[in-house]
C-alpha cells in the first residue's frame, strides 16, 4: 500500500515510517497539514496516518475536510489526546481508527492491516486463491500446504492485486504502492517482482495484459 504519514514529531515519525516501510509500504512523509493537502492532491494513497495536533493547525479540521470533499481513503489517527471526547471528536469527523501514543508500532501494523481489509471489503485475514492460502494478517502464503516466502516488496505487490481481484493494474499504478515520492525506481523493477511471483506461486497467478498492465490470474 501506499501510506501518507502526517507526523511532525521527528522521532516517532521515523521509527513509524520505518516500521511500515519494513512492512512492506510505501510512505511518504509530511509534518505540516499544507504538506499534507499537496501531497493528497498529488497522488493516490491507499491509507493515511494523521497526527492531530500539528505546527499549522489541528488534524481534526484535515480530516473533515477530506471527508467533505468525498474522499473514503481510510484514516488511522496517531494522537497524544487520550479522553474519550478526543475519541468520539475523531470517529465522528470520519476517523477509521485511533491509536493513542504512546503506541507499540506491532499494533500499529495489525492496526493497518485490519482497516485496509475491511476497506477492501474482506475483513477475515485468511483468504484462499487456488491452491494458496494467504494469511493476511500473518503475511504468511501455503502453496499446496508448503510454506512459501515472499520478500517485502513481493508481498506488497501481490497484497495490490489481492486487494483488487479482476482489475487491471498499469505498471505505474503498482510503481506507485511500491515506492514513495523521490524513490528510485528502474525501469524493469515491475517486471522482475511479477516474475519472482510466478515462479514461487504458479506461472498464471499474474496475467499480463500486453502494454496495458497486469491483472490477478488463475493461480
Amino acid at each position: 500500500m501506499r501510506i501518507l504519514l502526517v507526523e511532525d514529531d521527528t522521532v516517532l515519525g521515523a521509527a513509524v515510517r520505518d516500521q511500515i516501510a519494513g512492512d512492506g509500504h510505501s510512505v511518504d512523509w509530511v509534518t505540516r497539514l499544507d504538506a499534507a493537502g499537496d501531497a493528497v492532491a498529488g497522488a493516490a494513497y491507499d491509507l493515511i496516518l494523521l497526527d492531530l495536533m500539528l505546527p499549522d493547525g489541528r488534524g481534526i479540521g484535515f480530516l473533515k475536510s477530506l471527508r467533505g470533499r468525498g474522499s473514503v481513503t481510510p484514516v488511522i489517527v496517531l494522537t497524544a489526546l487520550d479522553q474519550i471526547s478526543d475519541r468520539i471528536e475523531g470517529l465522528n469527523a470520519g476517523a477509521d481508527d485511533y491509536l493513542v501514543k504512546p503506541f507499540d508500532l506491532a499494533e500499529l501494523s495489525a492496526r493497518i492491516g485490519s482497516v485496509a481489509r475491511r476497506y477492501a471489503g474482506n475483513p477475515n485475514p485468511i483468504i484462499t486463491h487456488g491452491p494458496l492460502e494467504i494469511d493476511l494478517a500473518a503475511r504468511s502464503i501455503l502453496h499446496n500446504g508448503k510454506p512459501v516466502q515472499l520478500t517485502a516488496r513481493e508481498w506488497a505487490l501481490f497484497e495490490a492485486f489481492l486487494g483488487r481481484p479482476g482489475q487491471l493494474l498499469s505498471k505505474a499504478q503498482l510503481e506507485d504502492k511500491l515506492y514513495a515520492f523521490g524513490a528510485e525506481i528502474e525501469s524493469n523493477t515491475i517486471e522482475v517482482h511479477v516474475s519472482r511471483l510466478r515462479k514461487k506461486l504458479g506461472s498464471a497467478v499474474i496475467q499480463t495484459e500486453r502494454g496495458m498492465g497486469y491483472r490477478l490470474g488463475t493461480a
